[in-house]
């Protein structure tokens, strides 16, 4: 029974004001009645009073806890919080929405709200306490689950945004900024369109309207803008957020940035059509050979022909050397397209002349001038097509560096006995930092419209694989402007003097199949 029911019938007994007494009903049903505990207790801390709503918290009934002390419902360890409340409460202070736990009938724990009040007599002192306690153990779990997921979003790698159903930006995380290049506080109610490309606008009414139809969208693949304007391959996934009520209220958005896959997939294709091209060259290159090697003996036969007077002879070998010329770039083409399958001796220097005769329209067009330093008698034991695999691409940056009647310098010197060291010099417009902090790396590339960034990449593994290494240094500043490769290389690297294939597998083959 309740403090206010036993006032009640105690007013009846002694013939108490009727007005009075109906109150007092009143705020009997309301204890009754409400869905939060209501507990009295004395200053002693034993339980006077337990409504409807302490026995469904609780577990315990009225009549188990009625006289009991309140430490029942404490957990051991929090005992001493008993005793601070009652210290506040005989001092007349109100305790308010204080968060704690306390232990059911069946031993669980839950999570509690406490607001606990001091009772008064009528001069004034504190004679009890009433004692409001809501269970709070769902929201604490659903609290404990918005910080995980709140965690698991900020550590996420893929950038999560939060918008409106009229695209307005409403959350940002940390992968998020790394992606787009904003803070949150630059883009949070900023129009989700800031991040698309305007050729691109038309995307969001749709995304929207699938949204609102409660369509989640998987893996849509498009591009977004960064903050400095360039332009992002990424990959979409957004999905409709609803209320409690089940209302769509907005959509998730999970961006992943694809650059590189699409940068690796372009270049592939550049890769399989740079073959085909090569087999075809090499099919013509073979067929043109034939009738060379008869228009060859033709006009040898003329040039000694007797009958002939010597303009005709003169003529014929003008015809004979024109006709070499020709058939050394059929050869060149057939050996560069022809797969080296055994390491053999390479001649350094006869490489050079091959790569130089090929790029020479190139090199006069701009005006450069090569120097050449390099030792005939030079050999190194390698696969020569990968060898020229990398010059070529050494010699291609040189001439792109390079400003009209630049110079590129050519060495190949030996380091001892066992190492032979070969230098590709320009004196061109050099490299800053951050691009020689990158220039090793795949996909990285400071020519955008003709280059895949891949290269040098290749470059660096072929040469690991032949037990050598490249370096480079390079300047912007005057006088000394320009960019030296250095690749030093062992002349009979170990593992290739013995192998008739190259070696297994491995990450350089990887790289040799994206290569130009």
């Amino acid at each position: 029974m309740t403090d206010p029911t036993k006032a009640y019938m105690a007013r009846s007994t002694l013939g108490g004001d009727g007005n009075q007494d109906r109150g007092l009903l009143q705020l009997a049903a309301i204890v009754e009645s409400s869905d939060d505990a209501i507990i009295s207790k004395d200053l002693t801390g034993v339980v006077l009073s337990w409504n409807k709503a302490a026995t469904r918290i609780f577990g315990y009934t009225a009549d188990e806890m009625v006289g009991q002390p309140i430490l029942k419902l404490i957990p051991r360890p929090l005992y001493p919080e008993e005793t601070f409340i009652l210290s506040k409460l005989a001092a007349g202070e109100k305790i308010e929405h204080y968060e704690t736990q306390r232990v059911r009938k069946d031993g669980s724990i839950i999570d509690v709200s406490l607001t606990i009040s001091p009772i008064r007599d009528e001069s004034g002192h504190v004679i009890a306490a009433s004692k409001i306690a809501r269970d709070i153990t769902e929201r604490k779990r659903a609290d404990e689950a918005r910080f995980k997921l709140a965690a698991i979003v900020e550590s996420s790698d893929d950038a999560i945004i939060g918008k409106d159903l009229n695209g307005t930006i409403t959350s940002w995380n940390d992968a998020a900024t790394r992606l787009f290049g904003y803070e949150p506080e630059e883009i949070v109610g900023k129009s989700v369109l800031t991040l698309i490309p305007p050729e691109l606008h038309s995307e969001e009414p749709e995304i929207l309207r699938k949204l609102s139809a409660g369509i989640k969208i998987d893996h849509h693949e498009t591009k977004r803008l960064h903050k400095d304007g360039t332009y992002l391959d990424i990959s979409l996934t957004i999905s409709p957020v609803r209320n409690e009520k089940g209302k769509i209220i907005g959509a998730s958005k999970i961006a992943r940035d694809i650059s590189d896959v699409k940068r690796a997939q372009t270049a592939l294709i550049q890769s399989e059509k740079l073959a085909a091209t090569g087999r075809i060259s090499a099919a013509i290159a073979h067929e043109i050979n034939n009738p060379l090697e008869a228009v060859t003996n033709l006009a040898y036969l003329l040039t000694i022909d007797s009958s002939l007077n010597e303009s005709a002879r003169r003529y014929a070998q003008l015809i004979l050397s024109e006709v070499a010329r020709a058939s050394n770039i059929t050869r060149q083409t057939l050996s560069f397209y022809r797969d080296t399958t055994k390491p053999t001796y390479v001649s350094l220097s006869e490489l050079w002349s091959s790569l130089l005769d090929l790029h020479r329209s190139k090199l006069q067009s701009k005006g450069i001038e090569v120097r050449r330093e390099l030792d005939p008698e030079i050999l190194v034991w390698a696969y020569g097509a990968e060898l020229r695999q990398v010059f070529a691409n050494l010699l291609l940056n040189s001439i792109d560096a390079s400003h009209p009647g630049g110079q590129i310098i050519l060495r190949a010197h030996m380091l001892g006995n066992d190492r032979v060291r070969v230098t590709v010099a320009d004196n061109g417009s050099g490299m800053t930092s951050e691009t020689k902090s990158r220039v090793f790396q795949p996909f990285f590339t400071t020519k955008e419209r003709t280059g895949n960034g891949l290269g040098l990449w290749v470059s660096e593994g072929i040469v690991k694989k032949h037990g050598g290494s490249i370096r480079m240094r390079s300047t912007t500043e005057l006088p000394r402007r320009g960019t030296v490769f250095s690749v030093t290389l062992p002349r009979v690297p170990s593992g290739l003097e013995t192998e008739s294939h190259p070696p297994a597998i491995s990450e350089i083959t990887s790289r040799a199949s994206f290569a130009k």
